[in-house]
């Protein structure tokens, strides 16, 4: 099993529907803030289930939602069909977007199930479909130092917030017994620092990377923004 054939099967990383359902508008959120304006194309890579991208889209002029297991594209389409103004794609069809079409693209908890390999190429990807002076979000980036207990305790503060707890702490037992820990222990997670996650983004043809507040509950994990240079910006050789 791969990670694709993880997310395009039933699991169960969210330990109840209401921490899904939190989980997904708080990220919603989290990104309708940081679109830019209200006619902006915006693209979501590894949305998940999205369960809550109508805010997003109605943030944006455009939305389109990436997703790479089939099974969440139909979900998606299922779910928000009706929106004009979003589209669901699979990465192969991210290839086919029009260059310089992009103003905002936002990679959330994404990267840690990519190796470096295929980091370099969606960065390479992502710089091609922005707009000149577009912006790149990497969000829920983990740190090679971030533990699990750190992540778990997050967790459950999140539930205590949200109304979960019980389930939290039910879903943490349930966990050390799944799939997800299985793959993670196979495959592993990747993890970047600051400085590692600034030079790969750099190196892409990106600039002006910033870190900036982490999306979602976790604020031990990091986030970067960084821009597609303006022509004028573009250093000749």
């Amino acid at each position: 099993m791969s990670w694709r054939d993880f997310w395009n099967g039933e699991h169960a990383i969210y330990v109840s529907d209401r921490h899904k359902a939190l989980h997904y508008r708080r990220i919603a959120q989290d990104i309708a803030a940081a679109v830019p304006s209200k006619d902006a194309s915006v693209l979501d890579v590894g949305c998940g289930e999205a369960l809550s991208a109508d805010l997003v889209a109605a943030a944006s002029g455009r939305l389109i939602l990436c997703e790479a297991a089939p099974t969440v594209r139909e979900k998606l389409r299922a779910r928000f069909g009706r929106l004009a103004n979003l589209s669901v794609v699979s990465p192969e069809e991210v290839e086919a977007l029009p260059d310089d079409s992009l103003d905002l693209v936002v990679a959330n908890s994404l990267i840690q199930y990519l190796s470096e390999d295929e980091l370099k190429r969606a960065l390479s990807t992502w710089l091609a479909k922005l707009k000149p002076g577009g912006e790149l979000i990497l969000a829920d980036v983990i740190p090679p130092d971030l533990s699990a207990l750190t992540d778990a305790t997050e967790l459950l503060g999140f539930a205590w917030r949200g109304g979960f707890l019980v389930a939290a702490l039910g879903g943490l037992v349930r966990t050390v017994f799944s799939d997800y820990r299985k793959l993670r222990a196979q495959y592993g997670l990747s993890t970047y620092g600051a400085v590692g996650i600034t030079a790969l983004i750099e190196a892409a043809g990106f600039t002006g990377v910033t870190r900036i507040t982490n999306f979602g509950h976790n604020p031990h994990r990091m986030a970067f923004a960084a821009r597609k240079p303006l022509a004028a910006e573009v250093p000749t050789r």
